[in-house]
């Protein structure tokens, strides 16, 4: 029994013992739950730090060109998976929490998430010994490839438009939305040396700079059309130490390139000299709108270019040339000492003027002159300059040759068409930009547009057009394309202009390459007489344009090729010799714009192939002589000349397109069917002279009509058919004499009625209703005027000196149909008897955005309550209106003058962004609308005024000192 006891009782012994072990885990797991959890947490916050610290040291030395190792990059997952599983056994975690001990069904689920805790901690602690074995090594160096590389080029230090447009590309990098920039400008203006100094800025930025330290920065010298895509990646994967087949295709180098630079979290990719758009994806480039930390820089000649590759306006940057102080300092830095040197200095200075800023030619010809002491060698460059010839090798080759190759690539456009181009134009040709290119270097200074057009048309080399209109759109895309090219440059708005050395370069071009039919060039020089100027027989083009000529010789040489005669800008030329032009029998264009001439010789009648006549700005031209011979001219211009007579047998030039004569003043009158035999005649221009009935009657035969600017009699407008004027592309029509000053804008379609009396409901409507800028001065029967008729072109309105009769609406008059639906602007001058605007009655004006009000003595109120406009104006102008009490509206733009009596602004202002208060002096306080507002960008007033006004509180006063601006008008 004993024994059995004994056994018995080891057996429960032993028993117990592994029921004890196994059990006890559990129960401690259970018991000291809450404990082991928080344990665990804090040991996942350290882990996470540590991931965090071998992660950032990862990236930086990424950065520096080394590649993470596999294991590490292993590592660092395996972590963030542990993290993710930790995060979705949050929620067990807590509904474990809220049992009590005392529910014992329920203690397995902790005991469960207790097991499951610790298996998150075993992988832990493995992490971490992993981890602390890295030690620091963490990184390979697979391949070697630095942020920034250092780029060998000249410095912009001291020049201030360089570090402007320095600091300007800069902030465009930090700019999230901007993707691709585009830097242009003329050959050797400076644009690679600008990009190369950007590149080595991007080599002192900071690492904290996040926006500009990019992941590595990759500089292409772009090879020249046709753009051999293989040598741009082999430029890209040499630069990120990528290993490619050279012998492979070009789009697996480009998914290799690609899969590289995805790796990259920011990169920047300079593109440098592009000469035709270039395909990011058959490169290999990841596009850069993809992300906000991927960014291109493309520096071209072409502003195309740029925009082809889907640059924006405001992420563009022109390129422009040196000031003059800061181009002597580069060329004497290239020149050196000897540039300074007394006898020396100023032919130097000269010499750096006639590069005109471009920093090419000055470091090139700078560098040229190093060490010349001789006075002799300068004075010999100098003239070299100034007859647009390289004074040596090294400047022909690295300045001319690279202006050059600008005019190389243009496109010439005389070519053949498509058969199916062939058969909708008639086999005709295209112009040939090269040589209108050339053509603009007969013009020293400012090129007229309108001009320089007509030029090349009667050239023939804007190509064969069936309208004049067209062949204009042509010459403005001609200017455009040449402009977009750097060869031209934009001056003023009816200018353009080409810089010095690109005119040089221009000529150099024409007499060198050309074929053996030269041009003469001797504008602008100060000539007072070209009897000495020895001119080839071969001579294509002549100018003489800008000088100081005051003759020109009896006998001049035979020129049976020369095409072009340019003679304007010659005020002391008085006198032509009676047989000139027969030494010229091939002439297209004779110019004698603003010369002092005060006829023309009859010779001019000999030049059969005439095209384009222009004798603009000749003060003391008063007639011309018979003109019947031009069977083919097809450009007369006389504008700003005191003709006083058409010139005899004119009504012989059947290919006349073009006729401006604006102030000339005829005496006689135009014969009767003069006009009807200018068939081919589309533009028109007589506004210096009355034209009756009779001759408006014949131009409205005139079927190739596209634009017409005249004045007629106030009997030329009743009882006619105006329904032709709807194939009128623009025109500007006075009837009667008017004070009111217009400024001429040749591309609206304007009427200007003045001194007529009362109309019928119907007499003017026909003519009037075509226009879409309308000036009616002293003109009664404004309100049978719009109670009859709709004028839905009509965009602005302008009333002078009439007298507002609108009352109550008559019956039947129309009146529930707004007369001026699309009436942007609204003028009034001397209006009398106009209270309000309100008294114009029916007419609503829904779209009206401007309204200018001026000289109405009888306005007391701008609207009568209720009045005003259901949607804000741009702009409200009111001027010396004397009894003007009150002012309310709703405006953007407020402008109010020379008031005298308005005390008080009314309300609502909350739409009002700018306010100018000038002579108001009753105005103390300004609406609380206005002081509170905050919208409100600009107050333009005298500094009296503004220290004068009241305000409701202080405060109101110091958040708008912000927004005062002085002005006195």
């Amino acid at each position: 029994m004993e024994i059995l006891v004994n056994v018995v009782g080891g057996f429960v012994v032993e028993v117990g013992k592994f029921v004890s072990k196994c059990i006890y885990p559990k129960i401690e797991n259970i018991v000291r739950f809450s404990s082991k959890v928080e344990n665990l947490r804090e040991e996942m916050e350290k882990i996470t730090k540590f991931r965090d610290d071998i992660k950032g040291k990862v990236e930086r030395a990424e950065g520096e060109g080394y590649k993470p190792k596999p294991n590490v990059l292993k590592w660092i997952e395996d972590v963030h998976e542990l993290e993710n599983e930790w995060e979705t056994k949050q929620e067990s975690i807590a509904m474990a929490k809220k049992l009590a001990y005392k529910c014992c069904p329920k203690c397995s689920l902790r005991s469960e998430v207790s097991t499951q805790a610790q298996n998150i901690r075993d992988q832990l602690c493995r992490l971490i010994e992993t981890g602390e074995n890295f030690g620091s090594n963490l990184v390979v160096e697979n391949y070697r490839m630095k942020k920034v590389e250092f780029i060998m080029g000249p410095s912009i230090e001291g020049q201030s438009i360089a570090k402007r447009n320095l600091n300007k590309i800069l902030r465009l990098l930090e700019d999230d939305k901007v993707c691709i920039i585009g830097v242009w400008g003329t050959g050797g203006v400076g644009k690679t040396t600008l990009v190369k100094n950007l590149n080595n800025e991007l080599l002192k930025i900071d690492v904290s700079n996040f926006k500009l330290s990019f992941g590595v920065v990759i500089w292409v010298s772009v090879p020249k059309p046709p753009i051999d895509i293989r040598k741009v990646q082999a430029q890209i994967s040499s630069r990120l130490n990528l290993k490619v087949d050279n012998e492979g295709s070009v789009i697996s180098i480009a998914s290799k390139i690609y899969q590289r630079l995805k790796q990259e979290k920011s990169f920047l990719l300079i593109l440098d000299d592009v000469w035709e758009a270039i395909d990011l994806d058959h490169i290999g480039v990841p596009q850069p709108e993809d992300s906000a930390r991927r960014k291109i820089i493309v520096t071209s000649r072409f502003l195309d270019v740029c925009r082809q590759m889907n640059t924006r306006a405001d992420t563009e940057l022109n390129v422009s040339t040196l000031e003059e102080d800061e181009s002597w300092q580069l060329f004497v830095k290239n020149a050196g000492d000897v540039a300074n040197l007394e006898h020396i200095q100023p032919l130097a200075k000269e010499i750096a003027r006639e590069c005109g800023g471009l920093p090419l030619a000055i470091t090139v010809i700078g560098t040229s002159m190093r060490g010349m002491t001789r006075v002799e060698l300068w004075e010999d460059a100098l003239k070299s300059l100034r007859m647009s010839e390289p004074h040596n090798k090294d400047v022909e080759k690295k300045v001319y040759m690279v202006i050059k190759s600008s005019f190389d690539i243009l496109e010439s456009q005389d070519i053949e068409l498509s058969s199916e181009q062939r058969s909708k134009h008639g086999n005709k040709k295209r112009g040939d930009i090269k040589s209108c290119f050339l053509y603009c270097s007969l013009y020293p200074v400012d090129i007229p547009i309108d001009d320089l057009i007509n030029c090349w048309l009667a050239e023939g080399i804007l190509g064969e057009h069936d309208t004049y209109e067209e062949a204009y759109n042509r010459g403005i895309t001609t200017i455009r394309s040449l402009v977009d090219a750097c060869l031209l440059e934009t001056h003023e708005m009816d200018f353009v202009k080409m810089h010095d050395v690109v005119r040089d370069v221009a000529k150099w071009i024409a007499n060198t390459f050309g074929d053996d039919h030269t041009s003469v060039f001797q504008a602008g020089i100060g000539l007072t007489e070209i009897s000495h100027i020895k001119v080839s027989a071969s001579a294509k083009r002549i100018s003489f344009v800008s000088n100081k000529i005051q003759c020109l010789p009896d006998c001049f040489t035979e020129c049976p090729d020369t095409t072009s005669l340019l003679l304007q800008d010659n005020e002391p030329l008085v006198k032509i010799p009676h047989d000139f032009f027969l030494s010229f029998p091939a002439l297209r264009v004779v110019n004698l714009s603003a010369t002092g001439i005060r006829a023309l010789p009859c010779s001019i009648n000999s030049l059969c192939q005439l095209r384009a006549l222009i004798l603009q700005n000749c003060n003391a031209l008063k007639e011309l002589p018979p003109i019947g011979n031009l069977c083919n001219l097809q450009l007369l211009d006389c504008d700003n000349t005191r003709l006083r007579c058409l010139p005899q047998r004119m009504d012989k030039l059947t290919n006349l397109r073009l006729l401006n004569m604006p102030e000339s003043d005829l005496e006689s009158s135009i014969d009767q069917g003069f006009f009807l035999k200018l068939s081919s005649i589309e533009i028109i221009n007589m506004m210096g002279s009355c034209l009756g009935s009779t001759s408006f009657d014949e131009i409205s035969s005139l079927h190739n009509l596209t634009s017409l600017f005249i004045r007629l009699d106030n009997s030329s407008i009743f009882n006619r058919d105006h329904t032709w004027m709807s194939r009128l592309k623009r025109f500007r029509i006075e009837v009667g004499k008017t004070s009111i000053y217009v400024p001429f804008n040749k591309s609206r379609r304007e009427i200007i009625v003045s001194k007529c009396g009362t109309f019928s409901s119907r007499v003017v409507s026909g003519m009037l209703q075509f226009a879409s800028h309308l000036y009616l001065e002293e003109f009664m029967g404004l309100r049978k005027l719009f109670a009859y008729n709709s004028f839905d072109g009509l965009k602005s309105l302008h009333i002078e000196s009439c007298s507002c009769d609108f009352g109550s609406a008559e019956e039947g008059s129309g009146h529930q149909i707004d007369p001026l639906p699309n009436l942007e602007h609204l003028s009034l001058v001397y209006v009398d008897n106009l209270k309000s605007v309100s008294d114009f009655g029916h007419l609503r004006f829904s779209k009206l955005r401007r309204l200018d009000i001026n000289i109405c003595d009888s306005l007391t109120c701008l609207f009568n309550v209720g009045g005003g406009f259901a949607v804000p104006l741009e702009e409200i102008t009111i001027s010396y209106c004397e009894e003007l009490l009150k002012s309310n509206s709703r405006v953007r733009k407020l402008v109010l003058r020379y008031l005298p009596k308005l005390g008080t602004l009314g309300e609502p202002w909350e739409h009002l962004e700018e306010l100018k208060v000038i002579s108001c002096n009753e105005i103390r306080k300004l609406p609380l609308s206005i002081q509170t507002s905050d919208n409100i960008k600009v107050i333009r007033g005298t500094p009296e005024w503004w220290s004068q006004l009241e305000w409701d509180d202080n405060n109101f006063k110091s958040n708008l000192e912000h927004c005062f601006t002085e002005s006195y008008w």
